[in-house]
């Protein structure tokens, strides 16, 4: 072992651990709602799937819109600032949520109180009223929400682009990535119990707070490498190991460059890499929204599990728990074609993109499976589920292949757009097609299947074949690596 392997310190691990953390309190504070949606939020306000679905639909468009500016916010406020800010704003976005019932009924004329409404003693046209102030409540809640939540993604890619070297961050991007899958493994554990012992209100009050601490943690840990405390110059010549080969390459492809390029928020749009992350995120990213706020739903309406009882808790929990295992190794996996067969990180990374884009085929089997027990379809669409995170780590860190730092969050967010236009499309499709499914009873059919389970079958097939319908196109578009230049 070298003198500076041995004396290197290892703060960007540190700096990882916060990004994890981060994205853990992200996923924590999205699911609330899918894991209280049937057990006391449907039945309190009289929503139906297809209004579950126009939440869920317009938190995604939401998120996508605030998705678009949020990296060019994150790039132009700083990282530290930027982070500080979203954070803030989707936690008190988390936080608001509890507050509409309490509204609902000092904006309906008829509602006694809180009480009354979860007692369902408010029935007929005042009923239809309070679930259609609830709804229009909860979006707006939802859209502070994706505001904050928007600006998470942008960042923690743009400080694993700061920490970590071309070779170590889809490593590092899994890290912090898997803090979806431990959110989500979570949830079951903490939310319902909240929801049935103290209310769903304070489920969407304690979980949201959580992000107030975090907040804390930030400010002391972190700055720049090369301005950090924690980080020594063994530790700094690691990261910054790729500059000078970045360097030639760009004295080579942009003759000689005084400087990192800087690109504005469409002059990005005229590059295919570009292209290439927004087919990515558009087919995947609402696959993976629709296993994170319909999967409790699917266990209740597909095998009467209720989520407050132990077995849902523990589907949802082996769910994401394959995930969570699973997952990691995605950015493992690029690092051995790397380190071990001399790859390049770019293809070396489309070819682990590939095997990743098979593991959601599984999906197709959780339906005719589900016939047998309902373990399977948590084991399944836990596999499918876990090729997206996989998969996700490996796409993100694309872009610090091939676009300057000062460029990264701007794409980043782009993307991230691109992923919830996607996901706002599955996720009102999902509720409009289980809303009719549901009324139309054996008379909707599907491969075997009649009424909702039939719908279910429909979204599952298409989650299934996205992931290489997306590398095929990516391929197409970006067939071998090649960073962007002014």
């Amino acid at each position: 072992m070298s003198t500076q392997k041995k004396l290197m310190s290892n703060w960007r691990w540190w700096i990882c651990a916060l990004l994890f953390f981060a994205t853990t309190v992200n996923y924590l504070d999205r699911q609330v709602l899918s894991l209280t949606y049937e057990g006391f939020i449907k039945p309190e306000f009289g929503w139906t799937d297809a209004h579950y679905g126009t939440i869920t639909s317009a938190f995604s468009i939401l998120y996508a819109i605030f998705c678009l500016f949020a990296g060019k916010f994150v790039d132009w406020v700083g990282t530290k600032k930027g982070y500080l800010i979203a954070i803030g704003v989707w936690s008190a976005g988390a936080v608001m949520h509890a507050g509409c019932g309490w509204a609902t009924v000092h904006l309906v004329d008829g509602v006694e109180s809180v009480a009354a409404l979860k007692a369902g003693a408010v029935v007929g046209e005042t009923m239809s009223m309070v679930t259609t102030v609830s709804v229009w409540l909860f979006l707006l809640c939802r859209g502070i929400l994706a505001l904050g939540e928007a600006g998470n993604f942008p960042a923690a890619i743009k400080v694993t682009a700061e920490y970590f070297p071309k070779k170590d961050r889809a490593f590092a991007t899994s890290i912090f990535n898997a803090g979806a899958s431990v959110g989500a493994l979570a949830a079951p554990l903490l939310i319902p119990p909240l929801a049935k012992h103290l209310g769903w209100e304070w489920a969407f009050i304690i979980i949201g707070g959580v992000g107030f601490i975090w907040m804390f943690f930030w400010v002391f840990m972190y700055d720049k490498p090369e301005k950090s405390k924690y980080v020594n110059a063994a530790e700094l010549e690691y990261i910054q190991q790729d500059d000078e080969e970045e360097a030639k390459e760009k004295a080579a492809l942009a003759a000689k460059m005084e400087k990192e390029p800087k690109f504005s928020l469409l002059q990005c749009f005229k590059f295919k890499q570009t292209w290439s992350f927004i087919v990515g995120k558009f087919f995947t990213d609402g696959v993976w929204w629709f296993y994170l706020f319909w999967a409790p739903s699917y266990f209740t309406n597909q095998f009467g599990i209720q989520m407050t009882e132990a077995k849902g808790q523990a589907l949802i929990f082996t769910l994401y728990a394959i995930v969570t295992v699973v997952s990691i190794f995605g950015g493992y996996l690029p690092k051995v074609f790397v380190e071990k067969k001399g790859m390049h990180p770019y293809p070396g990374r489309m070819r682990a993109m590939l095997i990743f884009a098979f593991f959601p085929l599984l999906a197709l089997l959780a339906q005719p499976m589900g016939v047998q027990s309902p373990w399977w379809p948590a084991i399944l669409i836990g596999l499918a589920a876990a090729g997206h995170q996989a998969w996700s780590a490996n796409l993100f860190s694309t872009i610090g292949d091939m676009f300057p730092k000062s460029t990264v969050a701007t794409v980043t967010g782009i993307g991230a757009m691109a992923g919830g236009v996607g996901s706002m499309i599955i996720q009102k499709a999902a509720g409009n097609l289980f809303a009719y499914a549901e009324t139309a009873g054996e008379a909707f059919k599907f491969l075997g299947f009649s009424g909702k389970p039939a719908g279910y079958f429909i979204v599952f097939c298409f989650c299934g074949i996205a992931y290489l319908l997306a590398w095929s196109i990516m391929k197409a578009l970006v067939p071998k690596y090649k960073p962007v230049i002014a």
